[in-house]
């Protein structure tokens, strides 16, 4: 294989796929992402995550696994040591692996474990804090419409007209990194972001960039049949029905101005690979872990178990390096997170240590019509009385402090039932979940692509039903384990030297440990110390 490409990967934290213009939001301002998948890259527009909060997330888009595979499926869970993952795989094929300190992947408590994953990790926190928003105190006191909303509005300026936060450090450390690269190595650079995850907060000129009346209606929560128990608990803990179309208005504008500043901050990074000349030769990702309600269903932030699109569906560009096939533009083809692993994979030439699941995207970068999967899948919740993690209850079994703004999360995650495990399968048509408590959902992605009647009961829609969970089975089936590429010996040394000195006699000790220790397994040390059996 030729010259490796640089990899580049910009992941921005709770992003919807509907939040860029090209993908249907007149009132989405992101022009640089928008016309890099008209004429540079392939955006998929039906790209799904595999766990609707970070960690999971991460673990499995960095694996090419799926949270059930392991165990990650949990905010308080991550990868552990003997678990491979994009970035040690390349650092061992010769990358210089940057990251800033994001992380939400690697255990944080086994010392020099995340090291071990990079050539180097840029710890921020040197950035001045930027002032804060223009009306302190809208949170207010409990029983306030906004107390619970996440809602901080429109941020200050400096003296200098500009407000700069601990993401705009890290791309500047990336860009700084890409200046000084180094001569004799390929780069892989990973920017997790923060941003536009809540609080919903904005600094001009982001925030008088989006046209409040450009803005799509909202899925409100009366026009709905049949969701689930968890968007009813958190939604009734939270108390936001004072929030009128205005209110609703306003946090979803300032999430997009806060899409919007991503999308300035990802042309300044594809600026510095220009400036560099190393544009052509890298190969970029734009992908988001997971999304946000903005308002739909009469709700902020996400839940850990529900799996509307605007949780699930996410921004997927990708652009490769000069030379690969490329058919630019927005592909329908149905893709899933983990198939960005396997794209990664292939393009930096590098072999898995691993079995995984992901497919590669490279037949729809040149053709976006290919089809890569008949269906996507994504899963999240948990096990009744299994802890989740602290989000439900302290460590000390104490209930949340409703003083925190994610009570009515932690609170509605605190009901079995309505946290209960469940698995989506989404597709071309339908979405079905099946929850192991709290009642299945299935929807008409054509006829309702804003999921608000649940048709699981219709006696019209039982075969369907079947058909759906009878894939979901074969699909869990298919993934629920993987064998490691290392096999391991049933004897340890002293076994086998015992087992091979019974069958040679006394003497052999040496001739037996040499062949051990160059890998013979039981059979071939009995053979040979046969052999020596009859050599004397």
């Amino acid at each position: 294989m030729g010259k490796k490409p640089h990899i580049i990967i910009f992941n921005p934290d709770e992003m919807r796929a509907d939040a860029l213009g090209h993908l249907g939001n007149a009132a989405a301002h992101t022009p640089f992402l928008d016309a890099f998948a008209a004429s540079e890259a392939v955006s998929f527009s039906r790209a799904y995550c595999q766990n609707p909060v970070c960690v999971p997330s991460r673990c499995s888009f960095f694996t090419g696994l799926y949270p059930h595979v392991r165990g990650h499926r949990t905010m308080s869970y991550l990868l552990r040591p003997g678990e491979d993952t994009l970035f040690s795989e390349l650092k061992a094929a010769g990358y210089y692996v940057w990251m800033n300190d994001r992380n939400d992947l690697l255990a944080g408590q086994i010392p020099g474990w995340a090291e071990s994953h990079a050539s180097e990790i840029c710890i921020g926190g040197r950035e001045r804090p930027g002032p804060g928003p223009l009306r302190p105190g809208l949170r207010g006191e409990p029983g306030n419409k906004n107390y619970y909303s996440h809602m901080e509005g429109k941020l200050g300026l400096d003296e200098n007209g500009l407000r700069r936060n601990a993401d705009d450090e890290a791309v500047d450390a990336a860009i700084r990194r890409i200046r000084n690269r180094p001569p004799d190595q390929p780069l892989c650079v990973f920017l997790g972001l923060l941003y536009p995850h809540p609080p919903y907060e904005i600094e001009e000129p982001y925030y008088s960039a989006i046209d409040r009346k450009k803005l799509p209606p909202r899925v409100r929560a009366e026009d709905c049949a049949g969701k689930s128990a968890i968007l009813e608990g958190i939604r009734r803990y939270a108390g936001m029905d004072g929030y009128t179309e205005a209110d609703w208005d306003e946090l979803r504008a300032v999430y997009l101005g806060m899409c919007a500043k991503i999308d300035a901050q990802f042309k300044r990074l594809t600026d510095a690979l220009k400036e560099e000349g190393i544009y052509d030769e890298s190969a970029i990702f734009f992908l988001s872990d997971h999304g946000d309600f903005t308002g739909d269903y009469g709700l902020p932030e996400k839940a850990q178990n529900a799996f509307e699109d605007c949780l699930t569906r996410v921004p997927l560009l990708i652009k490769p390096p000069r030379g690969t096939p490329l058919d630019p533009g927005v592909s329908d083809s149905l893709a899933e997170l983990v198939d960005f692993y396997a794209t990664a994979m292939e393009l930096a030439g590098a072999e898995p240590s691993h079995t995984h699941f992901g497919r590669s995207l490279l037949p729809a970068l040149k053709d976006r019509r290919a089809t890569i999967r008949d269906f996507v899948c994504c899963e999240g919740g948990r096990l009744p009385g299994e802890k989740h993690c602290d989000e439900y209850h302290g460590p000390d079994g104490r209930e949340a402090d409703p003083h925190d703004v994610y009570w009515p999360k932690k609170k509605a995650q605190a009901d079995d039932t309505a946290h209960s495990k469940g698995v989506m399968l989404r597709d071309g048509r339908y979405k079905y979940v099946s929850r192991l408590m709290g009642g299945d959902e299935l929807y008409d992605m054509e006829n309702d692509p804003r999921e608000t009647v649940n048709l699981i009961g219709r006696p019209e829609m039982q075969e369907t039903v079947t058909d759906m969970r009878f894939r979901l089975m074969k699909w869990l089936q298919e993934t629920s384990d993987i064998v490691p590429f290392e096999q391991d010996r049933r004897f340890t040394r002293e076994m086998l030297l015992a087992k091979g000195r019974a069958v040679a006699g006394d003497g052999h000790d040496p001739e037996i440990l040499d062949l051990i220790d160059r890998g013979a397994g039981i059979g071939e040390v009995i053979r040979f110390c046969l052999s020596l059996a009859k050599r004397d």
